[in-house]
């Protein structure tokens, strides 16, 4: 039954590109070719790019290859179609001109809500492969949306303006110039955006019964490129926090040190999922720019501590009631950019 249905999905695949170039549909014919309903075989990076350059041109010209792409992601019901979709919008996203990323947003609902690529419910019973690729499809689908919502929170696609800049190191003269110029609030905004994509791989599926496909090996491949891009990012962020700590009030504190718990917590998932050698040594000096922040949070808050138990034991009633108030709004008017630019 199952070998049955393997070739019925051979046929469509073969029916589907033979009209799409009787009709000269170029864009059609690369994206059918890109995603067949192989469950083991990713796509081509040929069918890949054909179909990019077929969806590069004017704007009418690439929203049309994008509302094919997205129709055939919705209205499939073959996992292994389905995630060669979702590759498809990654390789878009990464790879993409300008013109066709920026038809991203709006042809996944760019409202800005999760699950807007409709697949958590998504499930393929047409046989066992196909059954343990619907769980891959899922968890694909929510990386991919919270990977195009944190670009629409930082203003570019993630993986396309993150480049290394050697002579900085693991993060970019630009980037550190970008972050300098946003607001306490702005940065913690980001960061958190860029967070949720890196918690998102702790819910990745068990590999162990896919161990060999292809299709998942090129998928877990470009998550990881995420991860390493996410952690880049999250670290320009967390130094220019750790540079203007002294600025913060006493709410961004707090919402920093909620952050840094959370990122905290991700380490062993992330050392697990990014393997690679210089990776891992620039991986530590996040952890080391994120456990320097909170030393100096504890010392700050003990310092503080000392401060008020000394002020309370010589106040009257009246100016006990009114000290933390005080002390809060005092730090509240202390709000400058970068420390770095003082």
């Amino acid at each position: 039954m199952t070998k049955l249905k393997e070739l019925i999905g051979r046929l469509k695949d073969k029916a589907s590109q033979g009209k799409a170039a009787i009709l000269s549909k170029r864009a059609t014919l690369s994206l059918l070719r890109a995603t067949s309903h192989d469950p083991f075989t990713p796509p081509t990076s040929s069918h890949l790019s054909t179909f990019l350059i077929a969806g590069d041109g004017s704007r009418v010209t690439a929203s049309a290859a994008m509302e094919l792409l997205m129709d055939r992601l919705q209205s499939t019901q073959s996992s292994a179609v389905a995630l060669k979709c979702l590759i498809a919008v990654h390789y878009v996203l990464k790879r993409g001109s300008f013109i066709m990323r920026d038809q991203l947003p709006y042809s996944c609902g760019g409202g800005g809500g999760r699950n807007y690529l409709n697949l958590s419910k998504f499930r393929d019973r047409s046989s066992p492969v196909s059954w343990e690729l619907s769980s891959w499809v899922r968890w694909y689908a929510k990386h991919v949306e919270q990977l195009l919502w944190a670009s629409r929170i930082v203003g570019f696609f993630l993986g396309v303006e993150a480049e290394e800049d050697s002579s900085q190191g693991w993060w970019t003269k630009a980037g550190e110039e970008r972050a300098s110029g946003l607001s306490n609030s702005e940065v913690l905004r980001e960061t958190e955006a860029l967070l949720a994509v890196i918690e998102g791989i702790g819910g990745i599926p068990d590999a162990a019964s896919m161990e060999g496909n292809k299709l998942v090996g090129e998928m877990r491949s470009l998550v990881e490129e995420d991860v390493v891009v996410a952690l880049s990012e999250v670290l320009v962020r967390v130094n220019e926090l750790r540079e203007r700590f002294g600025c913060l009030s006493f709410g961004e504190v707090v919402e920093l040190v909620y952050v840094l718990n959370r990122l905290e917590k991700c380490k062993e998932t992330v050392e697990e999922v990014v393997v690679v050698v210089v990776v891992a040594e620039k991986q530590r000096l996040l952890w080391d720019v994120v456990r320097e922040v909170k030393e100096k949070v504890e010392k700050v808050f003990r310092e503080e501590g000392k401060t008020m138990r000394t002020h309370r034991h010589r106040a009257t009633k009246s100016e006990r009631f009114e000290f933390p108030t005080l002390l809060i709004d005092s730090v509240d008017l202390v709000r400058f950019p970068s420390a770095r630019l003082l």
